[in-house]
């Protein structure tokens, strides 16, 4: 099957944000992408606060609009992830549509940014987003699909329960700050991918969303051999990539990191 990655600019107005969503699949349809993945937030950054109060429902205008591209163009589309509102709550939030614009998976993110970055710049996303609870897997065309949101990257224990799960392929959108992309983005993209013998497919924005604060982008899905196999120049733009069932199952009886893990010790 065919991913592809939709690295977009978003910032705080969500009908600029959903055009440019909307041009990216498009673009990824015409090149027959099976699977859409779009960034964290794709259709409202901001600041953190900000942010909570772009919160919609699930089903709301966003994931609404992201169920019809689904539909109109026939291919699953992941909608990268959105503020949801749950009752008193705010999630940040990933759904996944099939071709005719059906849920078939939904996450929240487990881990949340909170930190203080060299630079003295603060990120306290828990502040605003209660985290999830949930490991969460998804079958798209044979293959199993891993969920995760940004932060999640640096947990490698979420990503060897995915794998626990079957997945095959972890799909990643994130909203990766400069300072921290520059020197951990691929390392980390590449190490989840070596670590379980999957493909990960990494889509992240790119460029400034408001009051000094840019993302890195380089979007990119790498192979279970941890090889880059496509990546998002700088600037908004799109990336595919052929997924293979096959090379997952040769990497994992290459390297069989699954089945010598001492579950006796670490479980």
């Amino acid at each position: 099957m065919k991913i592809g990655l939709a690295q977009l600019n978003s910032r705080a107005d969500r009908e600029a944000n959903l055009v440019a969503a909307g041009v990216a699949l498009e673009r990824l349809a015409a090149e027959g992408v099976d699977l859409a993945l779009l960034p964290e937030m794709f259709n409202h950054l901001a600041h953190d606060a900000d942010n909570a109060a772009a919160a919609e429902p699930i089903p709301g205008p966003s994931t609404a609009w992201a169920s019809e591209a689904a539909r109109r163009l026939g291919m699953y589309v992941h909608c990268g992830s959105i503020m949801e509102r749950r009752g008193e709550d705010v999630f940040n939030t990933a759904v996944v549509y099939d071709r005719e614009g059906s849920e078939v998976a939904r996450y929240s993110k487990i881990h949340l940014f909170d930190v203080r970055l060299p630079d003295g710049t603060a990120y306290v996303e828990s502040a605003a987003v209660t985290p999830g609870d949930r490991v969460v897997t998804f079958s798209c065309h044979g293959l199993t699909f891993g969920m995760a949101i940004c932060y999640d990257l640096r947990f490698p224990e979420l990503f060897r329960a995915l794998a626990d799960e079957g997945a095959d392929v972890f799909v990643t959108p994130a909203a990766f700050t400069v300072a921290t992309g520059i020197s951990h983005w691929e390392p980390l993209v590449r190490a989840r991918a070596i670590e379980n013998g999957c493909y990960l497919a990494a889509c992240g924005q790119w460029g400034p969303h408001g009051r000094g604060r840019a993302c890195y982008g380089h979007s990119l899905v790498v192979d279970p051999w941890g090889t880059v196999i496509a990546q998002c120049s700088e600037g908004v733009g799109t990336c595919t990539a052929g997924l293979d069932e096959d090379a997952v199952r040769a990497t994992r009886e290459r390297m069989p990191v699954l089945r010598h893990r001492r579950r006796d010790l670490f479980g």
